[in-house]
């Protein structure tokens, strides 16, 4: 496990996920997405979804898949946070990123995808990272722009009626890509 120290937020570590986790990173994603757990930190999709974020199964295929990677985030020992890395050629795919509601807003994020970056380059030789952001979260768009993506313009259709991805409150859903080089 790979740790580093911070006096805002504790003995950090990161390693990739097993089996084992999935019922500790199942709610940690939930938590961190849907209902009013959710509303705790800014990160909450409450207000245009509600239902399930993803469910076990989700999850353990994404631990399960040769080409990615779950990588989790713990304090002091603790599960505080996670996030997909996918390989996919020259790019890799960030997705699933939670940080527990309650820690949001004090840097740990910053830290998380600046940890990721560092491994896909380290992992997969890929030059730059791709993720899919709903694109009414606007103020989750500046977040990551803020940290060097760019809107793309492409988009991809929500998977309405597909209730795995949560039960939509809005009808004008859709998913941007957001690339970073990682030169």
């Amino acid at each position: 496990m790979d740790t580093a120290t911070s006096h805002e937020t504790g003995r950090i570590g990161y390693r990739d996920a097993v089996p084992e986790d999935v019922p500790v990173l199942v709610p940690l994603v939930e938590s961190a997405y849907r209902g009013d757990s959710s509303r705790v930190g800014w990160t909450t999709e409450a207000d245009i979804l509600q239902g399930q974020r993803t469910d076990a199964e989700g999850v353990a295929a994404v631990i399960t898949d040769p080409r990615s990677r779950l990588m989790v985030v713990e304090r002091d020992g603790e599960v505080v946070a996670c996030c997909q890395l996918e390989h996919r050629g020259e790019a890799a795919y960030f997705g699933m990123f939670a940080v527990r509601p309650e820690l949001q807003g004090a840097g740990l994020g910053k830290r998380i995808i600046a940890e990721a970056e560092r491994r896909v380059r380290e992992l997969w030789d890929v030059r730059e990272m791709h993720m899919t952001v709903i694109s009414v979260r606007e103020e989750l768009i500046a977040w990551y722009e803020r940290r060097g993506y760019r809107r793309t313009g492409r988009t991809t259709p929500f998977p309405y009626g597909d209730e795995r991805f949560g039960v939509p409150q809005r009808d004008d859903l859709e998913f941007e890509l957001l690339v970073k080089p990682l030169v």
